[in-house]
């Protein structure tokens, strides 16, 4: 029989409902840090219409999860797409990875393992906790502080010492790498929780 500390304990071990992997290699070339942002116009601008949409689709499942429990599969299968070409678009601005990412529109939680950089969500789509959905901004304040005070600082520092070591040496340094995608990889628990995607609560960690 488990015990409470037990069903604590197993909670506890269980990985957030969300994975963003990059490639591990830090080769990158040296010209790219002077470039890479023009590669990446078109696809930002994309990034953008669609993470606009994907903000309003989850004001509408708002509603939806208050009053039914439960979130359409359509509605969190677009959000998933936004969130997983925007992490695709600006992890090629910065260097985690070369290669250019595709023009794709799956609507699809699991990643469809078309590009090296990966984004999976399993959304949670029935018995929703509808009092933690109705009073969802109020603990996403403290995580939004943190994102923009506290980690913006640090990986804007991180990736500005990165585009010089790139620039002068080809590669992206390991642990500069590590903090870059540790970054993108909270904001999107982030976007994941307040989308209304999964009612588990991010880690404020930049390292799990």
């Amino acid at each position: 029989t488990l015990t409470s500390d037990d069903h604590r304990e197993s909670a506890m071990s269980q990985p957030f409902p969300m994975q963003y992997e990059v490639p591990a290699d830090n080769s990158v070339a040296n010209w790219r840090p002077l470039v890479h942002w023009l590669l990446a116009i078109p696809h930002l601008i994309i990034a953008g219409v669609l993470f606009y949409v994907a903000e309003i689709v989850a004001f509408i499942s708002w509603f939806v999860i208050v009053f039914t429990g439960k979130l359409p599969k359509g509605m969190a299968n677009l959000m998933v797409m936004a969130m997983r070409y925007n992490a695709r678009a600006n992890s090629h601005l910065l260097g985690l990875t070369e290669t250019y990412p595709p023009f794709s529109f799956d609507t699809v939680a699991e990643d469809p393992g078309d590009h090296d950089v990966t984004l999976s969500v399993q959304p949670a789509l029935e018995g929703r906790n509808r009092l933690t959905v109705f009073f969802r901004l109020i603990p996403l304040i403290p995580l939004i502080a943190v994102g923009c005070f506290v980690w913006y600082l640090v990986a804007g520092v991180v990736m500005f010492i990165a585009w010089f070591a790139v620039l002068f040496t080809g590669r992206y340094p390991a642990g500069l790498r590590r903090i870059t995608v540790g970054f993108f990889r909270f904001w999107n628990r982030v976007y994941v929780y307040g989308f209304l995607l999964v009612d588990d609560y991010p880690s404020l960690s930049l390292t799990d």
